[in-house]
């Protein structure tokens, strides 16, 4: 009855790679750097498990410990980009060689919206540009209301996103634009993700996001562990976003939570059952709510609401658990930036089954994650990455 806990704290990251200045994130550090901007934030749980130990500098200033109870380290992304999909697929064993396409220069081009307007009965949209997700929808919030057409908008991200006033576009309405919009972004217009957006509100500068948003992803390319371990008889159980993320390939079960306590609180529910196989969660409020709003305190507190959960996770695990807390990309809110960073990430390893303070250094892919949990469940394949469950196993 073994199991592998994989808990992604989205964009958590904890240091620039070498090659941030490509994607112009130079000092990007969102751990390190939120912890100076927010010096009262505590990670007691993290750090007991070794988040102030891994190796660069000034990471000890997040808490470092004589001995941690778990095997703790960071990852560097092999793939090209920097983005949400890139880099839950690469934990999972896909290598992205070539990035998503992005429109951040003059948005998406006509052909795209002439061809998205005539698949939704030539229905208007409004927007096409690069933009703060809250800030667009104040600025053509009301001229929505008024002409009953979506706000399209993008970032720097490969992502186009569709916004909808709830009263005004029911929800599933809006899905199902957003799956129009994904059957017509295929080959050199194939963004990553697109992503429903609805939002209330009654006035300028009074409009809100809701906790309805859906991602409509693209298709894994190739095999992953979640095909791996479902193929095998084993259980799949997504948490959060990541049945949009894989497109409901290879999960056997998944609850499409709200936000990070209400993901947090499923995850629980799941370890506590008996289940075997792989339990897949995502924590998205980090970097939906707070990362792309450059939002510290915000970010402060979400980090510090999971550590203190970490007191119902932890002794929650069965003695055949195995548990990951990892970050998919960074996006740090010091920066003058409110787009995802291209950092290193944190990978902390905590069970009955692995050893104290064993420092996994530096790993050339986050897919490493993915090679020892299939090496943990015993399950052979082919995937990239290098297993380092010799180095953790007691």
């Amino acid at each position: 009855m073994k199991r592998a806990i994989i808990i992604v704290l989205d964009s958590v990251g904890i240091g620039e790679l070498p090659d941030a200045f490509k994607y112009h994130d130079e000092g990007s550090n969102t751990l390190v750097n939120l912890k100076k901007a927010e010096p009262d934030m505590e990670l007691k749980n993290l750090c007991a498990l070794g988040i102030g130990n891994i190796d660069g500098k000034d990471i000890d200033i997040l808490g470092k410990v004589d001995k941690p109870l778990g095997a703790y380290g960071k990852m560097a992304e092999a793939s090209n980009g920097k983005d949400t999909t890139t880099g839950h697929w690469e934990m999972a064993g896909i290598i992205t060689e070539n990035p998503f396409p992005t429109f951040t220069e003059h948005g998406f081009p006509y052909e795209v919206m002439r061809r998205l307007e005539e698949v939704n009965g030539d229905m208007g949209f409004l927007g096409n540009y690069a933009a703060s997700g809250t800030e667009i929808i104040n600025v053509l919030g009301e001229e929505h209301m008024r002409t009953g057409y979506p706000i399209v908008y993008t970032s720097a991200d490969s992502v186009m996103q569709i916004a909808a006033h709830e009263d005004i576009m029911p929800v599933e309405k809006l899905y199902e634009v957003c799956r129009n919009a994904r059957r017509i972004m295929t080959g050199k217009y194939a963004v990553a993700r697109i992503i429903a957006r609805p939002f209330t509100g009654s006035k300028n500068g009074n409009f809100t996001r809701t906790k309805n948003r859906r991602d409509f992803s693209l298709a894994p390319t190739s095999e992953t562990i979640l095909d791996v371990i479902s193929k095998n008889g084993l259980d799949v159980k997504a948490v959060g976003k990541i049945e949009d993320i894989f497109l409901n390939r290879g999960i056997t079960f998944s609850s499409h939570t709200t936000n990070n306590p209400d993901g947090i609180e499923k995850t629980i529910e799941f370890i506590k059952d008996s289940s075997n196989g792989l339990i897949f969660t995502n924590l998205v409020d980090t970097d939906m709510i707070y990362g792309h709003r450059n939002d510290k305190e915000g970010y402060k507190n979400a980090l510090m609401y999971f550590d203190k959960k970490l007191d119902e996770i932890l002794p929650a695990l069965k003695n055949e658990d195995m548990l990951f807390i990892t970050a998919d990309h960074g996006c740090d809110p010091t920066t003058p930036s409110t787009d995802h960073s291209r950092e290193y990430v944190p990978v902390l390893v905590y069970g009955k089954n692995v050893r104290e303070n064993v420092n996994l250094g530096i790993r050339s892919t986050f897919a490493d994650i993915g090679k020892t949990i299939l090496d943990y469940l015993g399950l052979e394949n082919t995937l990239p990455g290098t297993s380092f469950l010799s180095e953790i196993s007691k």
